[in-house]
């Protein structure tokens, strides 16, 4: 009887472990509509408060999280026009951050911007997500990008550990084929710049090295920095060269993956090489210039300094 008793508390304390210290995210949300007129404000603040309790209390993962594990982000919705009564256009800005260890310094993961933001929402509606079917191009596109999130959340950790998040992020995808919305489709966007990119794009091996650099980057790297700054400098140098490879072989003509990472890290990468030698400043500055021209301004500042 002891023997039940206890075995029943386990299960107990495990269940209710799991549904209070499970969630993933840490995810904080703006809803901006400065640019809509002549409408009910509060359905805006009533959409704020949905999203925020969608994100932030969903269980994503078959993971146990503590709450100093969960992983911060921040959801910016601009709404810069209303269709209809319940229909609403705009983007949003998505930023991911993640902490180094045994520091108070987090580094930006990601920082991404989608413009192809459309949705129905009614107010006080409850936000429904499944998996297995499109319900709506709100919850859709939430749940898109929170597994976005864990993906390359997980790729910082072990190698290509975001794998399971990026292919569920890409069955959302494939449900939202028949939606009327924008951001899903392939022929949507021919620079190749949309959800459905994104996903194929970081799924693709042709980009596997743009993976493989985000764990070396930060595993090898940036956590080795706070004792060991050398030798973690030198790791996310090798890093850009998984990243050379990658701008080399021209898997597409667009690279927009290649273009995601360095949203997130060019000022970081400043930062970071700014203080090291004159020779290993040198080569970075020539790696970089190569492969994110668009930032060759940026850089100067690496060698300058």
């Amino acid at each position: 009887m002891k023997k039940i008793i206890f075995l029943s508390f386990v299960i107990f304390v495990n269940i209710f472990h799991s549904n209070t210290e499970a969630q993933e995210l840490k995810c904080s949300v703006q809803i901006l509509s400065q640019k809509v007129q002549g409408t009910n404000k509060q359905v805006f603040e009533t959409l704020q408060n949905a999203i925020f309790e969608f994100m932030n209390n969903r269980i994503w993962t078959n993971h146990v999280y503590s709450v100093d594990e969960r992983i911060e982000c921040a959801f910016v919705f601009n709404i810069t026009e209303q269709t209809s009564a319940d229909e609403f256009s705009g983007s949003l800005q998505l930023q991911v951050r993640r902490p180094v260890y045994n520091s108070s310094y987090n580094s930006v993961e990601l920082n991404f911007k989608d413009d192809n933001i459309s949705f129905q929402y009614v107010e006080f509606q409850p936000l429904e997500f499944n998996p297995s079917t499109h319900l709506s191009n709100l919850t859709s596109i939430l749940a898109y990008y929170a597994y976005i999130v864990l993906g390359f959340d997980y790729d910082t950790f072990s190698l290509e550990g975001g794998t399971p998040y990026f292919e569920t992020a890409q069955r959302i995808v494939t449900n939202a084929q028949n939606a009327s919305q924008s951001g899903w489709k392939a022929f949507e966007d021919s620079r190749r710049r949309n959800r459905y990119w994104l996903v194929n794009s970081l799924l693709d091996e042709d980009y596997s090295n743009v993976r493989r650099f985000y764990y070396v980057y930060h595993r090898r790297g940036l956590d080795l920095m706070d004792s060991k700054v050398e030798q973690g400098r030198t790791e996310i140098a090798e890093s850009l060269k998984l990243l050379q490879e990658v701008y080399r072989d021209k898997p597409d003509p667009y690279l927009f993956p290649l273009q995601v990472v360095f949203d997130a890290k060019s000022d970081e990468l400043v930062n970071i090489f700014s203080e090291s030698q004159p020779d290993e400043k040198n080569r970075i500055h020539t790696i970089l210039t190569e492969i994110d021209p668009s930032n060759s301004s940026k850089y100067e500042k690496i060698i300058s300094n």
